[in-house]
């Protein structure tokens, strides 16, 4: 599944800036917050506010205030999830948080594609990540999508990110309606 500009989530992420990448990386980690015993979107305002600035020296502060805001696991996945905001880099380069927020995708769409009914194939990631989503269910499909439309609108700077964290709140209610379906059935 490529993007509206016709490239894959790969070239995208090749392709975009440090706040581009900062916003990727926090926008994955934002949508799986679900898994988390608390909302945390408190906890990761900071770390937004220091992306739309695109202040390198807040960022590092805010993420690791952020990492103490967030409560402990209590779903599979939730240590995944803290692990996105643990290994986030202090340092605002490029080359880290390129490799920050691609590790951060690889981990978001494991995790949505697990909550499909037909889990996730050996593979599969990688080939949605290089554009062929074939065989794909609807979650993972979703957070491709969501994923690629993070990295085109923060392009567009700071009114991008806007868009960026609204395709967040989307993205974590769909998974907090998940577990919480899970839950019950259960």
């Amino acid at each position: 599944m490529t993007s509206a500009t016709g490239r894959s989530l790969l070239e995208l992420i090749d392709g975009a800036d440090e706040r581009g990448l900062a916003a990727a990386g926090l926008a994955c980690l934002d949508r799986c917050l679900p898994l988390l015993a608390s909302d945390g979107g408190d906890a990761l305002r900071p770390v937004w506010a220091a992306v739309a600035r695109g202040d390198g020296a807040a960022w590092g502060e805010a993420t690791a205030k952020a990492l103490v805001g967030l409560d402990a696991a209590r779903t599979d996945g939730a240590e995944d999830v803290r692990a996105m905001l643990a290994t986030a880099p202090p340092a605002w380069t490029v080359e880290a948080l390129r490799t920050w927020a691609g590790a951060c995708s690889v981990t978001a769409l494991a995790l949505h594609g697990g909550f499909d009914a037909a889990g996730v194939p050996d593979g599969l990631v990688e080939r949605c990540r290089a554009g062929d989503a074939d065989g794909a269910g609807p979650l993972l499909a979703g957070e491709l999508r969501r994923q690629q439309a993070v990295l085109e609108s923060a392009a567009h700077g700071p009114t991008g990110l806007r868009r960026a964290r609204e395709l967040s709140v989307e993205g974590g209610r769909v998974l907090r309606a998940v577990v919480s379906r899970r839950a019950r059935t259960a």
